[in-house]
């Protein structure tokens, strides 16, 4: 699937950014909402949950989907989808028969199949690789952690031993149908892979499935991004939030930027091994913001404000955890109990408050508790859009997510208001003309 508008051939550049390795520049200026490029996967795997709902060629969502009639577990919108994607799914059907319900490779030991299997079968370059190849993948994002052999220690223990148990689960489910390099290359594979790897997420940001996208990999972070990636199906887009001139670098935001510049910095290195110098984590501007504190009569010591912090971050841990085995009334006790200590100390919209919240309508979502929902969400969506980027899709989803919950309720004037601020904000991330932009406005229309 191909956008709608075609880039301007020549208008970027790869080019040796100062500090970070090589980094993607304009060569003329882009105003916002202007889609910079589009890049198909070099290769994606749909999440296992999503097979049935969604074409396990394209990800595209439909109903009535084709099932291959071999392993019955993957679906395709047509024989063209499927003729299309048997290069890649034939690693899988086999194991899939032969494994039935012990079939259960991550979605990480599954991409990096594919690109052991593509790198085979296409040595040439890419439609994905115009500005980067995979072979060239050390370290997407940063010029001081090259993943070669000598520089592996950068990998803790605990990655380590994760990298192992991926290598174990690749030989496990494909050895019978591929050739493995030895185990040193595959750390370094899997390093890359991990470092390199998107999650692609559907329009109203549910996870979808894993990709490689080579020439995006090329762009650097900066938590003041001036682009956006979305996804149509296994097609990533480019599109300037932000007016980006001649010279001007590319830069898009590798994490959730709600968060202060100590949490994001610490899933920077965590995640991708270096530490952000834009300039909103040089003037830590917004921390005071997204870290107030109520006030009262007597405020709260610098000792209890830490301890508060270290608190909200060990239950945000805890909770995640407990999603998968706790119930839902036992996870919603959990957000008011959390909320309630925190409350004594942090405003409603500090973003630890704001976290729980949001997992709190999760919650209610899940078990239809509209209004319950909507009160959580009423109190999100003001510090969200304070908090968030220009043109965030978390502040879109979350006025979707309230558009749809007034119309539940019959309060039309308010989901009507809140579903065009939706709009507004996807027309520019994703595109004037994008399908699901016509859905929600047919939504608007039904009601």
């Amino acid at each position: 699937m191909r956008s709608e508008a075609a880039p301007q051939p020549g208008g970027l550049e790869r080019f040796a950014s100062p500090g970070k390795g090589r980094g993607l520049r304009a060569l003329r200026r882009y105003a916002v909402g202007e889609l910079l490029f589009d890049c198909p996967a070099y290769t994606a795997v749909l999440a296992v949950g999503e097979r049935g709902s969604h074409c396990d060629g394209c990800f595209a969502r439909k109903e009535g989907l084709s099932k291959c009639g071999r392993c019955k577990q993957a679906f395709y919108c047509d024989v063209e989808c499927q003729k299309e994607d048997w290069p890649m799914h034939k690693l899988e059907c086999s194991a899939m028969c032969a494994f039935g319900q012990n079939w259960n490779p991550s979605e990480t030991v599954r991409l990096t199949a594919r690109i052991l299997a593509k790198q085979k079968t296409h040595p040439e370059k890419t439609q994905s690789e115009e500005l980067l190849a995979v072979k060239e993948f050390e370290s997407r994002r940063l010029v001081s952690v090259r993943l070669r052999k000598m520089d592996l220690d950068k990998l803790d223990n605990e990655k380590r031993e994760l990298i192992q148990n991926d290598i174990a689960a690749l030989h496990h489910f494909y050895s019978k149908h591929m050739e493995f390099p030895d185990n040193a290359a595959l750390v370094v594979l899997f390093a890359q892979v991990n470092c390199n790897g998107f999650t692609i997420e559907d329009e109203e940001l549910s996870h979808l499935g894993s990709a490689i996208f080579p020439d995006v990999a090329l762009m650097n972070h900066s938590c003041c991004p001036n682009v956006i990636v979305t996804y149509k199906g296994t097609l990533a887009e480019v599109r300037a939030v932000r007016e980006i001139e001649p010279g001007e670098e590319v830069f898009t935001s590798y994490i959730d930027l709600l968060y202060p510049t100590e949490d994001r910095n610490e899933r920077l290195k965590d995640s991708y091994f270096f530490s952000c110098d834009c300039r909103e984590c040089t003037t830590k501007e917004k921390d005071g913001e997204k870290l107030k504190i109520r006030k009262l009569n007597e405020p709260p010591s610098a000792d209890a404000v830490r301890d508060m912090i270290r608190y909200a971050r060990n239950v945000i841990e805890g909770f995640r955890r407990a999603k998968h085995y706790k119930s839902p009334s036992e996870l919603l006790e959990i957000c008011e109990l959390s909320l309630d200590k925190m409350g004594a100390v942090f405003e409603d919209s500090n973003v630890y408050m704001l976290h729980m919240m949001y997992q709190a309508m999760g919650v209610c979502l899940y078990t239809q508790d509209w209004e319950g929902a909507l009160r959580y969400g009423q109190k999100i969506i003001r510090p969200y859009s304070q908090h968030y980027p220009a043109y965030s899709l978390n502040v879109a989803s979350m006025w979707l997510k309230l558009g749809r919950l007034h119309m539940a309720l019959e309060n039309r004037p308010a989901g009507v208001k809140a579903l065009k601020r939706a709009i507004a904000i996807m027309e520019v991330a994703h595109g004037k003309d994008h399908p699901y932009i016509s859905e929600i406005k047919k939504e608007l229309e039904d009601h």
